[in-house]
């Protein structure tokens, strides 16, 4: 077997879920970044509530990717779990796309489109890594029985005591 055959072999399940997980997050993209522009731009609304808003709505967008389609070969544990971790972490993400925001637009008083829509894409960009990482490690928990094994650090027994108690009686 090849080095890249094995490398692949060996990273096969985060690239797959990788590769769909950019999928859904370029969609949610959309819907983040022209909804908040809408709002902000056109509407008038503020920075930081235009923000919000749109992010809200590309949360919903976001979780029906990834619930049914990016990590459909995870254990779930119930639907009411999932999606509360889910929307819990997608308000970490959010703190660090406002923190962005407020940077350029407040501490550096740059108000124009331009500066306004590269503080939004980076903070996006920042809380995308933080949203793949989490919602491997603790909202879809390892994959079924039959699908490539679990890579190091996704286990349900690695996650925060709530999260393990609920993957151990998930898998128990």
């Amino acid at each position: 077997m090849t080095l890249d055959r094995r490398l692949y072999e060996q990273f096969r399940q985060i690239i797959h879920e990788g590769t769909k997980f950019l999928v859904v997050g370029g969609i949610a993209l959309v819907v983040t970044t022209l909804g908040t522009n809408l709002l902000h731009f056109q509407a008038g609304l503020g920075p930081l509530t235009s923000n919000v808003i749109a992010t809200i709505v590309a949360t919903f967008v976001a979780y029906a990717g990834n619930r049914w389609w990016t990590f459909q070969d995870r254990e779930g544990t119930t639907i009411l779990r999932e999606y509360m971790f889910f929307f819990a972490l997608n308000g970490v993400g959010l703190f660090i796309q406002l923190a962005c925001i407020v940077a350029t637009y407040y501490a550096l008083g740059l108000h124009g489109g331009l500066s306004y829509n590269i503080a939004l894409i980076l903070g996006i960009a920042l809380g995308t890594l933080f949203r793949f990482w989490s919602y491997r490690k603790w909202v879809w928990l390892s994959p079924l029985a039959g699908v490539a094994p679990a890579l190091p650090g996704s286990h349900p027994q690695e996650g925060p005591p709530a999260v393990r108690g609920a993957g151990a009686a998930a898998s128990g």
